[in-house]
């Protein structure tokens, strides 16, 4: 299990607004059944197997397209760790136990 930051950007499209650009990439979340993800306000935080966090970073960047976007800058940032299990949740929990002690 992975966990990706995914950050879809519109730029080009006549508006300093890009949140309706940011709903069509976060649409295409919603269908997904094996991923979960978390909207933020800078990025959208998705957990699941690399392959459809890979698949799916790159239908976002589609829609926005799609959308009438004409040009889009998508980063993705993945924290793929092998060595134990890996969730969203749990790399938050770590940090909030550690400013406990």
């Amino acid at each position: 299990m992975a966990v990706a930051e995914i950050s879809v950007t519109p730029i080009g499209t006549g508006s300093p607004s890009v949140s309706r650009e940011v709903a069509c990439a976060v649409s295409v979340l919603r269908s997904e059944k094996r991923l979960k993800y978390e909207l933020t306000s800078m990025g959208t935080i998705v957990e699941g197997d690399v392959k459809d966090i890979l698949r799916v970073a790159g239908r976002m960047h589609q829609a926005v397209l799609d959308g009438g976007a004409r040009r889009v800058l998508t980063n993705i940032k993945i924290d793929d760790r092998r060595d134990k299990p890996l969730t969203m949740r749990g790399k938050v929990e770590s940090v909030k136990r550690k400013l406990e002690t």
